[in-house]
């Protein structure tokens, strides 16, 4: 079975140890795994060449889109289980894209590395099916606000938000660019029972001052509701690029 991955600017794998930037994990060291591929198209994504290939008319803010082979790997999942393990790191985070569109040859990768605590970054549009879910230990939660451009009926299905809201190990983060972000990310939580404990807010943007900027006034609205901040602590670190 083989995995689709994204690719760093060598044209390799985007697999690599660096710190966890975002949500309850931040600061943590960490494998990442960072696949391709998405079954949703945020205007201001930043890993838009994980999805936007050549032929894809999604609308995206950078009108860019990119061709497939350079940026799309396929592996055997043995071989992203040994480069994995090569980082020698305890904790692995996969990203995307969506990586709950490929749960079973997932699932057949945690079986190779048994011993690492696992989070799954996801836009809870879709489940992992039992022979997944047993190895994650964290879920991190980001359903879509209307200012991803994404329609609500594809963004935020109601039976999938219900479910992680019970799920002890998800977490929510809700990006948001302007106040009216945090009052629809607000009416969510509260339709959906989700634990304001288990949410936070995290700004939108891919530039220090853009982060600085927003955070300034996100942090009376974090007060105001009960949720956490969170920071985005690689682009503070390394900007906007691939493998970091």
């Amino acid at each position: 079975m083989k995995l689709t991955l994204a690719t760093d600017d060598t044209g390799g794998p985007e697999i690599f140890s660096s710190v966890q930037g975002e949500g309850p994990s931040v600061g943590m060291p960490v494998a990442f795994l960072r696949l391709s591929r998405c079954n949703l198209a945020c205007v201001w994504c930043d890993t838009a060449y994980t999805w936007h290939f050549t032929g894809d008319e999604r609308p995206h803010r950078s009108d860019t889109t990119f061709e497939r082979e350079p940026n799309q790997v396929k592996l055997p999942v043995g071989e992203v289980a040994e480069l994995i393990a090569g980082l020698g790191q305890k904790r692995l985070v996969i990203t995307g894209g969506e990586p709950l569109l490929q749960p079973a040859a997932l699932a057949e990768l945690l079986e190779l590395l048994p011993d690492m605590a696992v989070e799954i970054e996801t836009n809870g549009t879709t489940k992992a099916p039992p022979r997944l879910d047993i190895r994650i230990d964290q879920y991190n939660v980001s359903p879509k606000l209307s200012h991803s451009g994404n329609p609500p009926e594809l963004a935020l299905i109601a039976e999938r938000l219900h479910a992680y809201a019970g799920d002890p190990r998800a977490w929510f983060k809700f990006v948001v660019a302007s106040p009216e972000d945090v009052a629809e990310a607000t009416a969510l939580v509260r339709t959906h029972a989700i634990p304001p404990a288990r949410v936070f807010l995290m700004p939108e943007g891919t530039d220090s001052a853009t982060l600085r900027t927003r955070e300034r006034w996100l942090v009376p609205l974090c007060l105001d509701h009960g949720f956490r901040m969170s920071d985005r602590l690689h682009i503070h670190l390394f900007g906007d690029t691939r493998g970091t």
